[in-house]
């Protein structure tokens, strides 16, 4: 465990605070240890579920060279390894994002007033979304397994950075014009983002 401090802090008042706060650092080490151990576990096969919208769905083995999604489950060829399932799961998630996102960005510009200049999909991790200072509007894949009004809130979110390229009051208040429960979608992105941590999406 490495304890930072300022630099001229006195090693015994460092002690002191390490000593008191023995079971807090404990239970937050060992919290930190499980999702490492959980990311490097991770893997995907035939059978498991995985989100899309919010929904579980299987991943299914079909007697084809063909991968895609039906609705119901995702549908792979069968014997590939776990590596290559995640693979695939992850190039059919970028293919269905970049429609479903797409969509949802021309429906919710009728309400905002504002044409991003594209749209674009990339594999950020934490990041769901960012607006560029030219516009272009950029969502991480991984937010389409989330419910579909946290998906529109993203959406909107980013779009309204069009208008206000910050987090200023007018911001959240242009943000509030087309979304009234935009605080409560945001809290449900947060608790959605807490799954990843022992996913490894890589």
């Amino acid at each position: 465990m490495e304890v930072r401090a300022p630099r001229n802090a006195p090693k015994a008042d460092i002690d002191r605070f390490v000593s008191s706060n023995r079971d807090w650092i404990a239970k937050h080490l060992s919290a930190r240890e499980q999702h490492v151990r959980n990311r490097a576990e991770f893997c995907l096969n035939y059978g498991d579920t995985v989100l899309m919208r919010g929904e579980e769905y299987p991943i299914a083995a079909i007697k084809s060279n063909r991968a895609g999604f039906d609705g119901e489950c995702f549908y792979l060829p069968p014997d590939l390894p776990p590596e290559e399932i995640k693979r695939r799961v992850i190039k059919l998630y970028r293919r269905i994002a970049k429609q479903l996102l797409t969509d949802k960005v021309t429906d919710c510009a009728k309400l905002t007033g504002v044409t991003p200049s594209a749209v674009k999909i990339n594999g950020a991790k934490t990041r769901w979304g960012s607006c560029s200072g030219k516009n272009s509007i950029n969502f991480s894949w991984r937010l389409i397994m989330a419910d579909d009004d946290v998906i529109d809130y993203v959406v909107a979110h980013e779009l309204t950075h069009i208008k206000e390229h910050n987090h200023s009051d007018r911001f959240w208040a242009s943000l509030a014009d087309v979304m009234p429960d935009y605080r409560k979608r945001r809290l449900k992105l947060r608790a959605f983002q807490k799954r990843f941590v022992n996913e490894d999406w890589d």
